[in-house]
This record gives structure tokens, sequence and C-alpha cells, in this order.
């Protein structure tokens, strides 16, 4: 059985291969148009209930309550 060559590339598929890919449109303004967090990292949930009162000295950072932030 005669094994099968691949097959030739065409002349136009070649002709586009050095140009680069293109950004979906959903990705492009990703870094410029970053809006308000609406989630608190770790840190700044320990930060805030310092600043209200509600931290007590010695306790855990894990499993913190939820806390909103300054409006």
């Amino acid at each position: 059985m005669p094994s099968a060559a691949p097959a030739p590339k065409s002349p136009a598929r070649l002709a586009n291969h050095h140009l680069p890919m293109s950004k979906h449109s959903s990705l492009k303004a990703a870094g410029s148009a970053a809006g308000k967090r609406s989630v608190m990292k770790r840190f700044e949930r320990v930060k805030l209930l310092k600043e209200r009162g509600q931290w007590k000295e010695g306790r855990s950072a894990i499993g913190l309550p939820k806390t909103k932030g300054e409006a």
C-alpha cells in the first residue's frame, strides 16, 4: 500500500503566513477600561476591620466575614 504524501500547501495559505494574529475585540480594552473592583483582597478586609474596631488581635485571617468597602 503506498503511503499518503502530505497535501501541498496552497499559495494563498503561504501568502498569509507572515501576517500577525488578530486579537478578539473583548480582549483589546481589558487593561485600559478597568472599573472599580467589587471584591476586596484579604489584607484590605483585615485593614478595614481594624479601622472599624471589629478585628481581634491574634485572629486568623482565614474565614473572614464578608466586608463591604467604603462607598
